[in-house]
């Protein structure tokens, strides 16, 4: 009998079978400086959700290649979200919340979602985000879990809710936990499970945000509602976190990356005509430029061994993220002092990126978060 990942792999498969590291990132340089950018101010200033985008990249093998499907190349889908957050960082934060649902899917082990939603999740014909920040938090001890599961025959009734989740929409799917009731004395632990946004689902208008006004960001309750035993992804949910931790946090660092490289070309932009003027400003192109390369080079290498469960590795990845965050506000403030009054205009990039940066700054885990944690690991590591 063939393995679900066996019968996975046999599928015709774009990503794995027909793709090579040139091919997709030829293909999503296109989409990124032509589809991409010709829309870019309509999704950030009328929060046009970018669907279209999303399914071509799929379509590219953008979406899959950190999966094993796409070989594991984890640096590779850092790079592909780094190319689409040089254009546009609500794009590159859609395909993250995309590529960690795919994750979610593919370490499930269920055939359901392993052969009949994964494929369709990575070719980018159905769409689904992840709900992860409020239990990210609760299991760093900062806030308490929000979504509570009482067991029931064939599956749980979950109820409670999450006021921000994005890359999600009617008829979409998100990844999510809740704290199940111990039966028979047990401890209560907690359960991963895909939620489809069908119409037993609350979605709740979001408050209007300074910036990612594009990502289909909502507020969600749930009453009762019914997850199947064939919808858990993991059951106790913390081992499943553990062993992905490091790959959720890295590929965040492709949107970062790509906020930096494009405030770098905002600095070029102006050289030749304010150049003069500019060398007296802090963080000229090449300063920044060299960080870059730099950060970039230590993500990448950090991407080669994700599934590495070192203390001192994970310490790495923390502090990595919590850097690129940081070089992503610099970079960025520098591009709109070097720009000027231009820069300053609310349809000016440089604008843009000062407000995706601060998201990258703050989406979970935030810098206060990750310097909490590098804290907390590092008395384990290095106890006083």
């Amino acid at each position: 009998m063939l393995t679900t990942a066996k019968r996975l792999n046999d599928q015709a498969n774009p990503i794995r079978d027909l793709r090579t590291r040139s091919e997709i990132m030829e293909e999503v340089q296109s989409i990124a400086s032509g589809p991409l950018r010709k829309i870019v101010r309509k999704i950030d200033q009328e929060g046009h959700y970018p669907l279209e985008i999303i399914a071509d990249l799929g379509r590219a093998g953008a979406l899959g290649a950190h999966l094993s499907v796409g070989g594991r190349r984890l640096g590779l889908a850092i790079e592909a979200m780094q190319a689409v957050s040089r254009v546009c960082g609500s794009t590159g934060f859609l395909m993250w919340a995309h590529d960690v649902c795919g994750i979610y899917l593919e370490r499930s082990g269920k055939p359901a979602l392993v052969e009949g939603l994964l494929p369709d999740h990575v070719s980018g014909r159905s769409f689904g985000g992840t709900a992860l920040s409020n239990p990210m938090k609760a299991f760093s001890g900062i806030e308490k879990m929000a979504l509570r599961a009482d067991r029931v025959e064939g599956g749980y009734h979950v109820s409670g809710s999450l006021p921000w989740v994005s890359h999600i929409g009617r008829g979409q799917y998100c990844g999510a936990i809740a704290t199940a009731s111990g039966t028979d004395g047990s401890e209560p632990r907690e359960i991963m499970f895909l939620l489809r946004l069908d119409d037993t689902v609350d979605l709740r208008t979001c408050p209007h945000f300074s910036g990612m006004e594009g990502t289909s960001t909502w507020g969600i309750g749930l009453e009762k509602y019914f997850v199947a035993d064939d919808h858990v992804i993991a059951d106790p949910a913390k081992p499943l976190i553990g062993r992905i931790r490091n790959e959720f946090i890295l590929l965040q660092a492709g949107m970062a990356l790509g906020v930096i490289e494009g405030s770098i070309d905002s600095i070029r932009d102006v050289e030749p005509s304010l150049g003069h003027v500019n060398q007296y400003l802090h963080n000229r192109p090449h300063e920044l430029q060299a960080e870059f390369e730099d950060l970039r080079s230590r993500i990448l290498t950090l991407a080669e061994t994700p599934s590495e469960s070192d203390l001192d590795y994970t310490l790495g990845v923390l502090d990595a993220r919590a850097q690129s965050a940081e070089l992503a506000l610099k970079a960025s403030q520098s591009a709109l002092l070097h720009q000027g009054a231009r820069g300053y205009l609310m349809s000016s990039a440089p604008q843009r990126r000062i407000r995706e940066a601060h998201f990258v700054a703050i989406v979970t885990p935030a810098i206060k978060h990750l310097r909490w944690e590098m804290a907390r690991l590092s008395r384990e590591v290095y106890p006083s």
